[in-house]
């Protein structure tokens, strides 16, 4: 695990990301109140959680099926758990019905597999699809070309909820890289909106480096982590 900083720095981290999403929501005439921010606990102890809750949070994002799992079962409060990370379709039981919603499905392999754990415990799963809008070979996500069959693929399968998509921008010193990374994505959920006539109302995009500009694209959720827990040595 990584170290925790103290409460009360954490504390000041929030108060400082909460005012740069009030900042950029009221720069390009969004509502705050239709951006939430998701605290990522990933790599730290389940402290972390409770510095989130205590502050008024209602959910938190994790990357690791068993790390989050092992966090799930310690913990002695209320929390919604949400998997922002990679799910390997061999981890899809695991995880399934576990947490309130994963953000991470790219795959029709992967959803069906959710799927069939899901008919099993005769459980619902609310899912975002991992959609790789900046074709950024280091990261997840299934190709924008493939989105439509994924999308028609969860909304034929009855115990899938799909509210939206999610992606992570490719890394990059020159902003606009990730702003035509999120910019695609609210296009492809648009389109996909249509199509389909589904709302897709969550748009999960941007991280501490780059949510601003997500939020001027369109982003319903920022994922921050080392903005508000410090930074990881490892992750």
């Amino acid at each position: 695990m990584n170290a925790l900083i103290d409460e009360a720095s954490f504390l000041s981290k929030l108060a400082r990301i909460n005012d740069r999403i009030g900042e950029s929501c009221s720069g390009c005439g969004r509502s705050e109140k239709n951006v939430r921010l998701l605290p990522i606990t990933k790599t730290f102890p389940l402290e972390a959680a409770e510095y989130a809750k205590r502050a008024g949070c209602s959910a938190v994002g994790e990357n690791r099926v068993h790390e989050a799992l092992d966090k799930m079962r310690s913990s002695s409060f209320a929390m919604e758990w949400e998997l922002v990370g990679h799910l390997q379709s061999n981890k899809a039981k695991l995880a399934a019905g576990r947490f309130a919603r994963i953000q991470s499905i790219d795959s029709v392999k992967l959803l069906r597999r959710l799927s069939t754990a899901l008919e099993g415990q005769n459980q619902s799963q609310r899912i975002l699809l991992q959609v790789n809008a900046g074709k950024d070979p280091a990261k997840f996500g299934i190709n924008p070309e493939g989105a439509d069959a994924l999308l028609e693929e969860a909304m034929n399968t009855s115990c899938i909820e799909p509210e939206g998509l999610m992606t992570i921008a490719p890394l990059s010193d020159d902003p606009s890289v990730a702003r035509r990374c999120f910019a695609r994505l609210r296009e492809i959920k648009e389109r996909l909106s249509d199509r389909f006539g589904i709302a897709l109302p969550e748009l999960s995009m941007g991280m501490t480096a780059d949510f601003e500009v997500a939020i001027e694209e369109g982003s319903t959720i920022v994922r921050v982590g080392s903005g508000l827990f410090g930074e990881r040595k490892f992750t």
